[in-house]
């Protein structure tokens, strides 16, 4: 449960230091020649509970992770699951309409309370944004939309998550 003084999540190190690898990565691991704005990774730290922070991480190759403040992750479901791919990749083309709404940063700190911190990665560095959860304000279709497709990434994230489990449990029968 976060700190009602601070309202700050407890957090494990395996989870700040994954959060910050994919927060930092190189643009350069791509085979693509990125614009300096071009958005190539989107990170975003969803609460989910008074207990429950996700982080979850989306590149424009259609890579997609998710990592828990416990130091739990679901990772390489995008290597399994075409739909994931897609949801993905079809985020982090997509966020550089969001780009106008950010502002460069260098700081990264974990959300407070229900708010989504939202960071883009391009080659002329990180951007952020937040989104307070259950309120979009009208007058910024962009960032509507945004949140619309990282949640898409969340449900295909999850789906995965279930045929995962079912195919162990039919496994183990």
């Amino acid at each position: 449960m976060p700190n009602r003084s601070t309202d700050r999540y407890n957090v494990t190190q395996k989870y700040l230091m994954t959060r910050a690898q994919a927060i930092n990565f190189p643009a350069n691991f791509f085979n693509a020649n990125f614009k300096k704005d071009q958005v190539f990774g989107v990170v975003i730290d969803i609460p989910m509970s008074s207990e429950v922070l996700t982080t979850m991480v989306c590149f424009i190759n259609g890579a997609a992770n998710i990592y828990f403040n416990n130091g739990g992750e679901y990772t390489g479901a995008s290597m399994k699951y075409r739909n994931l791919v897609q949801a993905a990749h079809t985020l982090v083309a997509n966020s550089g309409d969001v780009l106008k709404d950010c502002v460069k940063t260098k700081k990264f700190d974990l959300p407070k309370g229900r708010t989504h911190n939202v960071f883009l990665l391009t080659k002329g560095g990180i951007y952020t944004t937040q989104i307070n959860s259950g309120y979009l304000p009208e007058d910024k279709p962009e960032l509507r939309s945004f949140y619309v497709l990282y949640q898409r990434v969340l449900s295909e994230i999850r789906s995965c998550q279930l045929k995962d489990d079912a195919e162990r449990r039919k496994a183990a029968k």
